[in-house]
């Protein structure tokens, strides 16, 4: 079997197969994006993206990922901490429910939002007894961006601290070090790598994220209009253009990302 597959007949089809897989899914509809939002030259792009509504939508965007991305940092360092170094009653289901968000439809996460803190639920009856909304304001936008992108500094920053040579700790404590400056110089440096490349891929999907939030967003511009939502609404007016010009500026802020991941990660294996 492993002769067959060393064939250069089977290696060039699986290789081919590959390469077709990636032009076809990814770099073509890729393309696709950004020809069309050049179309009608690059004026009409310069145009699209000056819209107020359109720039306010992304600037929004940016500033709600943002602040989801600190929460899940924060958040999700802790909570790998705890599946890591203790041992508790329900760890496995815990540790099992983390990749929740990837296995459910990113709508279904919008409705579970929806109904626990919309305006007829008791958070949301609660919530406005005291003077302000969740649902269709930005504290839910910031919901639903924390919870799709909820797993990813987790399980980035998990490995991490199982790979941590407990030696070093107990070389820290050793020297008299206390719990606070062990954990900030030699647990927190092991963790950062994880918590930054799982920080920014949080931030880039939550960049992109639809389903979840177009069902908790309102259509405010300025104030609960995010760029995905914007996109939906210029392709149902049937203005593909203006959306695919927004779809550039995610597009590209995202290509930017991986390739930070990227090379922070050639910099970690370097060293």
């Amino acid at each position: 079997m492993n002769s067959l597959l060393r064939h250069k007949g089977w290696t060039w089809g699986f290789r081919t197969t590959i390469l077709l897989y990636f032009v076809v899914l990814i770099v073509l509809p890729i393309l696709g994006v950004y020809y069309n939002s050049f179309s009608l030259g690059f004026g009409n792009f310069v145009e699209s993206i000056s819209d107020p509504i359109a720039w306010k939508s992304v600037l929004l965007t940016l500033k709600l990922a943002i602040i989801a991305t600190l929460i899940n940092v924060f958040l999700g360092t802790m909570i790998a901490w705890v599946l890591i170094r203790y041992h508790f009653i329900g760890k496995a289901l815990l540790n099992s429910l983390v990749d929740l968000p990837f296995a459910l439809p990113t709508a279904v996460g919008g409705l579970m939002i929806l109904l626990l803190l919309g305006p007829g639920s008791l958070i949301g009856k609660a919530a406005a007894a005291l003077g302000f909304e969740i649902v269709f304001h930005q504290p839910a936008i910031v919901i639903a961006m924390v919870f799709v992108t909820f797993p990813f500094v987790i399980r980035a920053v998990q490995p991490l601290l199982e790979e941590l040579d407990p030696s070093e700790e107990e070389a820290a404590y050793t020297m008299g070090a206390k719990g606070t400056r062990v954990f900030w110089h030699v647990i927190l440096p092991s963790m950062a790598p994880g918590m930054i490349s799982g920080g920014m891929l949080a931030f880039s999907r939550a960049l992109a994220e639809f389903g979840a939030v177009v069902l908790v967003a309102g259509n405010i511009p300025g104030r609960t209009l995010v760029s995905s939502v914007f996109i939906f609404g210029e392709v149902e007016s049937d203005n593909p253009v203006s959306a695919a010009a927004v779809s550039v500026i995610l597009l590209t802020l995202s290509f930017l990302i991986l390739w930070l991941i990227n090379m922070l990660q050639m910099r970690g294996r370097r060293s």
